[in-house]
């Protein structure tokens, strides 16, 4: 296997991609974060002490993604032009799937920008309710989707 962030003496070296043509470059991450079913009502509902969990969440998502180059040390800095970050929630589980779009017309793909506002915004969550329940939990970080580049469209397979 190939890794390409390292020179001829295994240095570790940030990838050149100033011979690369811009295209428009997409990806969506996703983090699961599980809390009782009881947690996720107040969430919902407003009851939480820190107040507003979900949209805190959501700042802390779209920050993190802008930010990606300054904690993941080979990662480029970009001209990001848009972040989202939703929730879909399961409330007889009490399962939040935190997702976060990232987009940006650039040279390298979004996907670390992506995982990275996904990450954040789960770390929040559970920053935001550690008091009421420390047993909350995050789990997988995942690409869902990528596309744009050289290696065309990426989908994750949900099977």
């Amino acid at each position: 296997m190939n890794f390409n962030h390292f020179d001829e003496h295994g240095h570790a070296v940030m990838v050149d991609v100033s011979a690369k043509q811009p295209t428009l470059r997409t990806a969506i991450a996703e983090a699961a974060v599980q809390m009782s079913p009881e947690l996720l009502a107040a969430i919902n509902s407003g009851g939480m002490a820190k107040g507003d969990v979900l949209g805190v969440a959501r700042l802390a998502g779209i920050q993190a993604a802008k930010r990606t180059p300054d904690l993941i040390p080979l990662s480029h800095p970009l001209s990001i032009h848009h972040v989202a970050v939703d929730f879909e929630q399961d409330a007889a589980t009490g399962v939040i799937c935190v997702r976060c779009t990232v987009r940006a017309f650039e040279r390298t793909g979004v996907e670390m920008e992506a995982m990275t506002g996904a990450a954040l915004a789960a770390l929040t969550i559970y920053d935001m309710c550690k008091g009421s329940d420390k047993s909350i939990a995050i789990g997988q970080i995942s690409l869902l989707y990528k596309e744009g580049g050289k290696s065309g469209v990426y989908r994750r397979d949900t099977v």
